[in-house]
């Protein structure tokens, strides 16, 4: 089959089928680390227990993207 062939066929198809062959096709140009995922998981799992305990204070997000905006405005 073309390529164009195909991508017509594709974008006649409903969305959700679209996005999982996006997924897919980005999936497949950016295989995915194992280790690299454990890692992140495992960074992510300490900051919310760090969250939970008390030990570290969350910020609103308005506030934060706030001092984004002041910083880039000057």
């Amino acid at each position: 089959m073309k390529t164009n062939a195909l991508m017509d066929e594709i974008i006649s198809l409903p969305m959700e089928e679209r996005a999982r062959i996006a997924e897919a096709l980005l999936q497949s140009l950016n295989p995915q680390d194992d280790a690299i995922t454990a890692a992140w998981v495992s960074v992510a799992n300490q900051r919310q227990k760090e969250v939970a305990s008390g030990q570290v204070q969350t910020i609103p997000g308005e506030q934060v993207f706030e001092r984004i905006r002041q910083r880039h405005a000057r």
